[in-house]
């Protein structure tokens, strides 16, 4: 038999994703995972994707990764605006969330897609605390000096007045929004700016061609935000959400009364005094990156050359902390506007601490009598408070949230100091009222000495403390965010913190990666593994990371919850430089379209098209399954009181360890009732959500166009169908149902009912069975045990419609042969006028884009054997692939899984 041709393989793969990971270049950190489809050029079939859209502008900020946003809710002539303000060139930094927020929401409810799933082992949420940036009202010694030598040095950072940093950051906002040229006299303009005022001038010349240059500028800004022990780095995700809380979260001497928390008016001062620090580094940020959108706009027109070894330094140069800078910089340039609002008149009091003697901010006008001075007064206001009062209208409908007393047409009313300005030159900015003064505003832990150390997880619990128009709700009406998680905790505290009626039925403790009921329903971040189980049930809905379901626990009346599940082994293995991120070529290697074969000696007998539904000996039972209940049970002594965490040296809000006072801790089971349909027999079955797995949405797929399968009894796979009867002819044609898979991908199917009822088995068990087995998928005769286990949770289930397909043959013959009784199966053709309506394909391949994309398609997904096996999954501590018939096939989602190096796939109908 003859060897396929390159031409060939390429027809047959046609529609076929490939999956791949490699670096971005030097300094870019772990490799970048994609999947593309490069022997295809259509855009029905390039575009597809395993992961949502972003449905709403006010959302964008989620991710650092350039994207389109799929505004379903806004104005389009608003959406044209903002897409021609943006027109002209933008600099990108080569440094993103991990893992990728574009691909978090997986189109299954409750799963993620490919790139996601392998970027948690390298996810942001692994980094341990910043050395000196644990807590937000104090800094160590280290610190401090760094700061200190910076300010009194000649060489980097001059000391700035407050006043200064907020009239330059006017000047930036005005700069950014303008068409600016790049013309010299900009150039020069910006360098005595920042030289005489900003920065002390380098002491050698750095560009003999331009030493005024813009290259020279921008070296000066990276040396001074890349000093360590000086800015906080953003690149940690609790100092990404504490962002909004230096700007608006700010303490009162009165603000906690319950002892639980070491705040002092000295600590409240530091507080202050971090705002200053941080408003320096957003003016940095800023300074910087006009000088960077001024380089590429510049490239782009044709009017600069940027040299490599100047690239190559910037990308050394500008380390991990200084990119995530660029994207505050980026937020705050976009949302944020400082504004001035008249003067104020304040005492003059004596310098208190190091930076307001530096700076003199304190000591203007001591030679006045009165000892008061007079300053004009600045605040910060949101630029897009309306389209983010949409975003959460949005939010909540999607989420189906009950129409309890929750009006979105309040927000802004309740967070006004966001649409007016919040002042930013007196400490009585506090968003806190008297009346709500005695709880914490803080997020995350604030105490040092107490702090609860936390062990690497790919997934950070966030805890905090919640109170009308407070410093959540304004970062999120604001606009001020940064890239990753932080979007669906602002998303879900500002919808509680506006409604009034929530607020009282849950209190303001919550736990932002647990769940909670409310209302008749319950609520749950896709961080929970009992929100990624319920999702597969119908009626559930999915929107920014949570999910909201009709299923609540039994027994439990509204509140948080914190359930109990921990990572698996191979998870808890497999982080940082040991995650399976980095072995490129083997994730490579283990998802090729020709498996272990040589590319150039491919042969048509090396491949199968895989099935899930055909058993040899005997055909599974029909069965029914029900839901019956979710079950959580609060352990012992596991609700904790403000009064035992000041006991145990805790602060209101914990990390990882210990769930916030006042939320349950309770180990999650589901109970299902199984009725075999011919017996009558029923049996409840109860299993443990106890481990911390993911599910992955397998990627869509299209048949190749270029494929017509022939039927032939001689044919290894054919011989174990039935082809009498309704089907005379023995080489009749069928139609295409997916791509074939190469024999070096050994699976065995396994009919859920056969799994339910096993007692005591592991997945190695199960996978070992592959040589002795006589299902389908196990055919290929190899004594070697299964790399895939497919769980078939298509056949026989009476709630599930079924269509009849006939399994085609696994061998393939060239185009153009002749097609014997001994080697036809498949032929490799051109596409003839009859063979884009034949079958599935015929509309798949014109439809494709449109249907993964389809919201209303997505939410009739779901059904109990679907919830059923994903708590067997998470009993049992399986990550798996979902794989849906007809949005892709079988072949595919066992080389994804070779790929992520997942051992089980859910086939659904």
């Amino acid at each position: 038999m003859a060897t396929l041709t390159e031409s060939e393989l390429e027809k047959l793969f046609s529609g076929a994703p490939q999956y791949f990971c490699r670096s971005e270049g030097h300094y870019t950190g772990a490799p970048h995972p994609s999947v593309a489809f490069p022997w295809d050029e259509k855009l029905e079939i390039r575009d597809l994707t395993d992961h949502t859209q972003i449905e709403d502008r006010a959302w964008t900020r989620v991710t650092a990764w350039p994207h389109i946003t799929r505004d379903v809710q806004g104005d389009r002539s608003a959406a044209k605006k903002a897409s021609e303000e943006k027109r002209r060139a933008h600099f990108y930094p080569r440094c993103r969330e991990r893992p990728t927020m574009l691909s978090v929401g997986g189109l299954e409810k409750g799963s993620m897609g490919y790139q996601a799933f392998l970027e948690l082992g390298v996810a942001d949420a692994l980094q341990e605390e910043q050395p000196g940036f644990e807590s937000m009202g104090s800094r160590t010694p280290t610190v401090v000096e760094q700061r200190q030598k910076m300010l009194t040095s000649k060489d980097g950072l001059r000391h700035m007045e407050e006043n200064l940093i907020l009239e330059q950051l006017i000047k930036n906002g005005r700069r950014y929004s303008e068409q600016h040229l790049r013309e010299r006299r900009v150039t020069s303009e910006l360098y005595n700016e920042l030289f005489l005022q900003i920065l002390h001038p380098p002491a050698k010349v750095l560009d003999h061609r331009d030493p005024y240059s813009l290259t020279v500028q921008i070296s000066a800004l990276v040396k001074v935000l890349a000093a360590p022990n000086m800015w906080i780095d953003f690149s940690h995700v609790e100092w990404r959400i504490r962002l909004g809380q230096l700007l608006w979260g700010y303490p009162t001497e009165d603000e906690i009364d319950d002892g639980m928390s070491a705040k002092t008016t000295d600590s409240a001062t530091e507080i202050f005094e971090e705002r200053y620090w941080l408003l320096l580094q957003i003016l940095l940020g800023c300074e910087l990156l006009i000088r960077l959108d001024a380089i590429t706009e510049g490239e782009e027109l044709g009017i600069e050359s940027i040299r490599p070894a100047e690239i190559h330094r910037f990308e050394k140069d500008a380390n991990k902390s200084v990119k995530w800078t660029l994207h505050l910089a980026r937020a705050w340039l976009e949302n944020i506007e400082v504004i001035k609002t008249g003067t104020i008149e304040e005492p003059d009091p004596e310098p208190t601490g190091w930076l307001a003697t530096l700076t003199k901010r304190m000591s203007i006008s001591r030679t006045h009598e009165n000892h008061h001075h007079r300053g004009p007064l600045y605040a910060i206001k949101g630029k897009h408070v309306q389209r983010q009062v949409d975003g959460l209208t949005h939010f909540a409908r999607k989420l189906r949230w009950p129409d309890v007393d929750f009006e979105p047409s309040k927000v802004s009313d309740n967070v006004r100091s966001v649409t007016d300005g919040a002042p930013l030159n007196t400490p009585l900015a506090s968003p806190l009222s008297r009346a709500e003064s005695h709880r914490s505003s803080y997020f995350g832990d604030s105490n040092s000495d107490h702090r609860v150390k936390h062990t690497p997880s790919r997934r950070r619990k966030i805890s905090a403390a919640l109170h009308p128009s407070g410093w959540l709700s304004k970062s999120y009406v604001s606009g001020l965010m940064l890239p990753g998680e932080g979007l669906s905790h602002f998303l879900m505290s500002t919808l509680l913190e506006n409604d009034p009626d929530a607020m009282e039925r849950l209190g303001p403790m919550a736990n932002l990666c647990g769940g909670f009921i409310y209302s008749g329903k319950s609520f749950w971040s896709t961080s929970c593994i009992v929100g990624r189980v319920l999702a597969a049930g119908k009626g559930s809905a999915e929107c920014m990371g949570w999910i909201s379901s009709d299923i609540t626990p039994r027994g439990l009346g509204d509140g948080w919850v914190d359930v109990k599940v921990e990572e698996t082994l191979e998870d808890v293995q497999q982080v940082d430089k040991k995650a399976r991120i980095w072995a490129k070529q083997l994730i490579e290697r283990e998802s090729r379209i020709f498996g272990d074969g040589d590319p150039s000696s491919v042969l048509p007998a090396d491949f199968i098209i895989p099935f899930e539904n055909v058993y040899k000996d005997r055909s599974p039972p029909s069965i029914r399954v029900e839901f019956r209940s979710l079950n959580l049970k609060a352990l012992e002594n596991s609700i904790r009181t403000a009064a035992s965490s000041v006991a145990d040296g805790l602060t209101p809000v914990s990390d990882v360890s210990t769930p916030p006072p006042g939320i349950r801790t309770c180990p999650a089971t589901v109970t299902f009732t199984v009725s075999d349909n011919d017996t009558g027999d029923e049996r409840d079955y109860t299993y443990s959500l106890s481990k911390d797995i993911n599910f992955v949405t397998a990627h869509p797929c299209v048949p190749s166009p270029h494929v017509k399968i022939l039927k032939s009894p001689s044919s290894p796979t054919i011989q174990q169908v039935d082809l009498s009867g309704s089907t005379p002819s023995s080489t009749k044609t069928a139609s295409i149902v997916g791509h074939p898979l190469h024999k070096y991908y050994t699976y065995t199917a396994l009919h859920l009912s056969e799994l339910i009822m096993k007692q005591d088995f592991s997945l190695e068990a199960l996978l070992g069975d592959y040589s002795s087995s006589s299902r389908r998928g196990s055919m290929t005769p190899s004594a070697k045990a299964a790399k895939v286990l497919v769980i078939d949770c298509i056949t026989g289930f009476k709630s599930l419609p079924q269509e009849h397909e006939i399994p085609l043959s696994p061998v393939v013959s060239r185009s153009g042969s002749n097609l014997s009784a001994a080697d036809s199966a498949w032929s490799v053709t051109s596409p003839g006028a009859g063979d884009s309506g034949e079958g599935f394909f015929g509309a798949a391949l014109e439809s494709a884009s449109k249907k993964m994309h389809s919201e209303t398609r997505r939410r009739q997904f779901g059904s109990d054997p679907e919830m059923l096996v994903r708590a067997i999954c998470a009993e049992k501590g399986w990550n798996a692939i979902i794989s849906r018939r007809r949005r892709g096939c079988l072949a595919c989602a066992i080389r994804e899984a070779g790929a992520l190096g997942v051992k089980v796939i859910i086939r659904v109908d």
